[in-house]
């Protein structure tokens, strides 16, 4: 089962996926409040959504396309305020990763940090069931403001030295009144950061992942994670420039799920009843890697099997400047 959120003509509104077209659900506004609802009334979501189900449709191809009067949002957020809703991921958690993130950093160190960090991972990272593991990088991109959706730019800004892809799965949550995290579901992600940066030091990791990311166009209401294939490519001048197979999940990771969930959601800040969290699980490819450098208006394309469309993000760069931020004393 896969929602897609959509804004247009009768303002905002979730929708069933049924190719080629999309069944709008009557009485929701967003993912956000279909959760809200659910838990407020102790309801599953797929009970929640089959009541909703109208007999309203929508052409799905002109929207994906950019070509109709409705527009793709993000597939999940929270629209009324975004400053609740924590955008953060989990890195090294692919060996593909960890290799292209020691190639960054290789002659600074006989074993690299990212080396250690993936090692430790493989060691201690699939505990038996109920147990913690090791703990995996973790990092923040921002707030709900810095999520994009469907066919928007994600953005170089201005002080960056770079933007690339990074083809991930993410995980959707919302923290219930007990302040128990409740999964809502996956969708494809493009976490997208700044390598150049980063490969200057590694302590500019945390600074390199402040950007604009995307996910959607697709929510997949509890899919499987075990093996996730899939195909990340970029386009220039609408030709392919390149692409690569990718697969995620748990059986090609160091760290199992319930893994990465304790270690996001042990911090009891982390557990704020009614926010929303949207957790990135790790990329297993990406262009930098093997030395693309991408361009204004490029094409980022991410897609994995069974998780819908792909997700496709053109680049843009903002005007590179030297003109400082001021503080004012107030």
């Amino acid at each position: 089962m896969r929602l897609v959120q959509l804004n247009g003509p009768s303002g905002r509104r979730v929708a069933l996926v049924e190719e080629p077209r999309l069944r709008l659900l009557e009485r929701c506004a967003s993912i956000y409040d279909l959760a809200a609802d659910c838990l407020a009334h102790g309801r599953r979501m797929h009970d929640a959504i089959a009541e909703r189900q109208s007999k309203e449709f929508l052409d799905y191809d002109p929207i994906y396309q950019g070509k109709s009067a409705w527009r793709l949002l993000p597939s999940a957020d929270f629209p009324s305020q975004p400053s609740r809703c924590l955008v953060s991921g989990t890195g090294l958690t692919h060996q593909a990763s960890a290799k292209n993130r020691d190639a960054m950093h290789a002659g600074t160190q006989a074993v690299t940090d990212s080396t250690r960090m993936y090692l430790s991972g493989v060691e201690g990272g699939k505990p038996a069931p109920g147990e913690a593991g090791i703990s995996p990088e973790w990092f923040y991109k921002g707030s709900g403001t810095v999520l994009r959706g469907h066919g928007e730019p994600l953005v170089v800004p201005e002080f960056a030295d770079d933007g690339g892809e990074e083809p991930e799965l993410a995980g959707v949550y919302v923290i219930d009144a007990a302040g128990q995290p409740r999964r809502i579901g996956f969708t494809v992600g493009n976490e997208f950061s700044d390598h150049v940066f980063e490969r200057k030091n590694y302590l500019y990791l945390a600074a390199s992942k402040l950007r604009t990311c995307a996910i959607g166009p697709e929510l997949v209401i509890d899919g499987d994670f075990k093996l996730i294939p899939g195909e990340v490519s970029v386009e220039r001048d609408s030709q392919v420039l390149w692409s690569h197979p990718i697969k995620t999940g748990e059986d090609t990771m160091c760290h199992s799920l319930a893994n990465i969930e304790h270690h996001h959601f042990k911090f009891d800040f982390h557990r704020h009843p009614g926010d929303m969290h949207i957790h990135f699980f790790g990329a297993d490819a990406f262009s930098f890697g093997n030395g693309i450098q991408l361009q204004n208006d490029d094409v980022m394309q991410v897609r994995f099997d069974g998780c819908g469309r792909a997700l496709r993000n053109p680049l843009q760069r903002i005007p590179q400047t030297t003109k400082a931020v001021a503080v004012q004393p107030l």
